[in-house]
């Protein structure tokens, strides 16, 4: 990690400056990372790191044509905002080809399957709406996915003692061992997901990320029944309010 801190001395523009310059700099990145963090958990040097690379200028990478040569206007009124939004779908879409190829001899069938389980690893138990929030997913949607996992007997179920109403799911020995069994190959699809970036833009993708994730999280959890234009408005707010 800290190979990737002196990667970063590296890259920053340190002609004429003294090493104390350079020291001064990122003291006062520091600064303006801790008055920018958003988290449920006290930071890190990586996620420090990821701030101080994000915040450096890279070249352009080499990129594909997407566009043809017909109706300009459409491609003139592709704004970055759009063009990084398309981005992030059509990587998802990469990586869930890599999932499904690790998924290939396994009883876990889907990368939601998977998910859930990873989830409840680490949890001795979850309500089944804590678990499917956790997930970022519709309630119907959650409720098939832990259906498909009791069948598998992958989790199991039972009454919530401090709330009739509501039912606890855990996962089971069966679902701890298929789990241990996939994970390296997890390993695989991270790597193959990263593909040729460098370990300081990997740290700097982690970090944006996490804060993109972070910020998106409240508005799913408090406001995903408005319309659009409706959370166009509300996001606008809590981004005043940071």
């Amino acid at each position: 990690m800290y190979s990737c801190f002196y990667s970063y001395i590296y890259n920053v523009n340190v002609v004429g400056m003294s090493r104390k310059e350079v020291l001064t700099q990122v003291i006062e990145h520091l600064f303006e990372f801790d008055n920018q963090y958003q988290g449920d958990k006290d930071y890190n040097m990586a996620d420090f790191l990821g701030y101080l690379n994000s915040s450096q200028d890279h070249p352009p990478p080499s990129a594909r044509e997407l566009a043809g040569g017909e109706e300009e206007w459409v491609r003139d009124n592709q704004d970055q905002n759009t063009e990084i939004a398309r981005m992030l779908v059509f990587n998802y879409r990469y990586a869930v080809m890599y999932f499904k190829k690790a998924l290939k001899e396994s009883n876990i069938n889907t990368l939601d399957e998977f998910s859930f389980l990873i989830v409840l690893m680490t949890y001795p138990f979850l309500t089944k709406t804590e678990l499917i929030n956790k997930l970022i997913m519709e309630k119907t949607s959650g409720v098939e996915v832990i259906k498909r996992l009791l069948k598998q007997e992958l989790i199991y179920e039972f009454d919530n003692p401090n709330d009739k109403r509501s039912i606890m799911v855990a996962i089971t020995p069966k679902g701890k061992t298929e789990l241990s069994e996939l994970l390296p190959k997890m390993g695989l699809v991270g790597s193959m997901v990263v593909g040729n970036l460098k370990p300081t833009e990997i740290s700097s993708l982690s970090f944006l990320l996490h804060k993109l994730d972070y910020y998106h999280n409240e508005i799913f959890i408090n406001y995903k029944s408005l319309s659009l234009e409706d959370l166009f408005k509300k996001s606008e707010i809590i981004k005043k309010s940071i």
